[in-house]
């Protein structure tokens, strides 16, 4: 039985971890929603708490008060946003007190604490949702029902893309190992893209990475991918901290090909743009900018209000996890990594999507007690 929220007042909302994305695009967001309401912030940031804290007139709590906040009646529901290796630290304790989690992805740093924190959902009825942003954005849930469903390139045979940015080591990605790096942090763009475009799972990983010279990052800062999926199908994407901002995906099939770019970003001026080409013929699509990080958290309330189980579940954060987990093997050994054939019956569909106006977000310089991502 999953859990519903009280109709007599908004969803209350306590962020956990009030880092870049939570001020830049999560809180900013968060305002757009009739029916939600930003109540505490949780940060182990003196600065954060007494700056942010005047600022939204909300109460402030440190991680040592988080299972106080917990029990204390005035959240009905948690953003985590911590460092990914944190995860499971705050939305297992949150579940089990029975406060709905909206979970950062990737969703934790091993197969096992993404199950633990399912587990602790199932057990209390709580709803767990993994905040995948581009689930509620209509450009991107076109593409895959076209592909998926209505079949308009055919049989999709191989995906390819790019995603690239320049990192400020100082910022805390750059220094908190393969979890805190591309991978999980961009790579889950492409894979779970073309999971979701292809509708199954891949059979087996292999990844290269190579560090650029005179860089300080504490792990591979560029790496290419290639997945393997039942009926001989490829994905190849290649994942950057350390060059230019790129980002572009192609899937083709039998009959044809979607390009699409942008294709992973946000932000109030990014619209997702594609172009369907078939029998030589080219038709584009752009989609008007929305309010990404908005627009899941409405879907995401809708969902408390009625009970229904959201889509982006913890098993899609666990699917993607488990990919990333085979990447960080295979860059160990040098060798590709099998994985065991599944299949993931949830689909991402056209109900899901939320169209709300763009939020103003704050500049980087405005950002408290933050070195930002991209200097």
């Amino acid at each position: 039985m999953v859990a519903t929220v009280s109709h007599d007042r908004p969803v209350r909302f306590a962020v956990v971890g009030v880092g870049q994305i939570s001020q830049q695009a999560f809180i900013p967001g968060l305002s757009r929603i009739e029916d939600a309401e930003l109540a505490a912030l949780v940060t182990s940031s003196p600065e954060k708490a007494e700056e942010l804290g005047q600022e939204f007139g909300v109460a402030i709590h440190s991680y040592e008060e988080y299972p106080a906040l917990l029990a204390s009646g005035d959240i009905d529901a948690v953003y985590v946003a911590t460092p990914v290796f944190r995860h499971r630290e705050f939305a297992e304790p949150a579940l089990k007190a029975g406060i709905h989690v909206l979970l950062e992805k990737p969703m934790e740093t091993s197969v096992e604490d993404c199950q633990a924190i399912i587990d602790a959902a199932e057990q209390s009825g709580a709803t767990l949702m993994v905040a995948y942003r581009l689930h509620q954005e209509p450009g991107t849930v076109e593409m895959i029902e076209k592909v998926r469903d209505q079949k308009v390139i055919g049989d999709p045979r191989y995906f390819s893309s790019v995603f690239s940015q320049d990192i400020t080591e100082e910022n805390h990605r750059g220094h908190s190992g393969y979890w805190g790096g591309p991978i999980p942090d961009m790579g889950t763009y492409p894979q779970n893209m073309v999971r979701n475009l292809f509708h199954d799972e891949p059979v087996e990983v292999y990844a290269k990475g190579v560090r650029t010279p005179g860089r300080g990052f504490d792990f591979d800062d560029t790496v290419a991918v290639t997945l393997t999926f039942p009926g001989e199908r490829v994905a190849q994407f290649t994942i950057s901290y350390a060059s230019e901002s790129v980002e572009r995906f192609t899937v083709a099939g039998t009959e044809g090909e979607i390009s699409a770019e942008p294709c992973f970003g946000f932000g109030p001026d990014t619209g997702i743009e594609y172009t369907l080409t078939t029998s030589g013929s080219s038709e584009s699509f752009a989609h008007d900018p929305v309010e990404q990080f908005g627009g899941q958290t409405q879907y995401f309330v809708d969902c408390l209000r009625s009970g229904k189980a959201p889509e982006p579940t913890g098993e899609e954060g666990l699917l993607d996890v488990r990919v990333n987990e085979a990447v960080l093997k295979s860059l160990e050994t040098g060798a590709p990594v099998q994985l065991e054939p599944r299949r993931r019956e949830r689909m991402v569909t056209s109900e899901q999507v939320r169209r709300v106006t763009p939020a103003d977000e704050p500049e980087d310089e405005q950002l408290v007690d933050q070195v930002p991502q991209n200097g």
